[in-house]
């Protein structure tokens, strides 16, 4: 069922006028799992404002791993999901906490493949494959960049062009943190400027390479570190988070051949 808004107001007053049955706390249950659709992208925040002729409609029912991590699409080849900022994707030579890939080995006993990663600090949606099959194919396609990666990052300051291309090789030195170096490896980063406010601006962002830490990099290097970034210079923290954020992700299913879309809406704003 579709509501078109008659009026400004926010998003959990129109629920309330289009759910008048359902409580306050069920209408904001569906908010924070991303089921409020409005003119079909999710509002994830009770007090965003609706306009009048917004079209507003629920989404199905969202599932989720541990309360945390939303599954976007799974089928028996792969899972796609949607990681919370703060967790890891794998465990790692010096951590060996809650990740990712933990958590959906321990949810049916199977055996599920890390294919890429993506920063603890850093939330968005990300693929595991399944079977042996999903696994070499997506290896191949990051290997080859034959997958679609964009990305939405708050980064300080302002850039001087509004579009473009940051290149460089990237190296990781002996206490973790990468670096641009002429024995490294060939990063290449495509953004565009969203928005901007006074000290913040938006990007989109897309991998043409997938390096480890490229995006942060980049970004500080071009001077414009991503917002509560620390290890790449960062001096604000204004979200309470790293502001950077996996929105899409896309590649050739390994079974069926289909061109794969999925998208991860962010709350991150300025």
């Amino acid at each position: 069922m579709k509501f078109v808004i008659d009026k400004e107001q926010t998003l959990l007053e129109a629920l309330i006028t289009m759910n008048p049955d359902s409580s306050k706390n069920t209408l904001r249950g569906w908010v924070e799992k991303g089921r409020a659709l409005v003119n079909g992208r999710p509002l994830l925040r009770c007090n965003d404002l609706v306009l009048k002729g917004d079209k507003l409609s629920l989404g199905n029912r969202v599932s989720f791993i541990n309360d945390e991590i939303k599954v976007i699409y799974e089928d028996k080849h792969l899972i796609v999901i949607d990681k919370p900022e703060g967790l890891l994707s794998v465990s790692t030579d010096y951590s060996d906490d809650s990740n990712v890939h933990r958590i959906l080995k321990n949810r049916f006993n199977k055996k599920v493949f890390p294919v890429h990663r993506l920063d603890r600090e850093t939330s968005g949606v990300m693929v595991f494959a399944y079977s042996e099959l999903a696994k070499e194919h997506l290896k191949k396609l990051f290997y080859h960049h034959e997958i679609t990666r964009e990305y939405i990052a708050i980064v300080e300051g302002h850039l001087q062009k509004k579009k473009g291309t940051w290149e460089s090789h990237l190296k990781e030195d002996p206490t973790y943190r990468v670096k641009s170096d002429p024995l490294g490896k060939l990063a290449i980063t495509h953004y565009e400027v969203i928005s901007e406010s006074r000290h913040l601006t938006t990007l989109r962002v897309t991998l043409e390479t997938g390096r480890k830490n490229q995006i942060r990099v980049h970004c500080s290097e071009a001077g414009n570190p991503i917002v509560g970034d620390k290890k790449y210079g960062s001096t604000r923290n204004s979200l309470g988070r790293m502001g950077l954020h996996a929105q899409k992700l896309g590649f050739v299913h390994p079974e069926t051949g289909k061109k794969m879309l999925f998208e991860s809406f962010s709350s991150i704003t300025q």
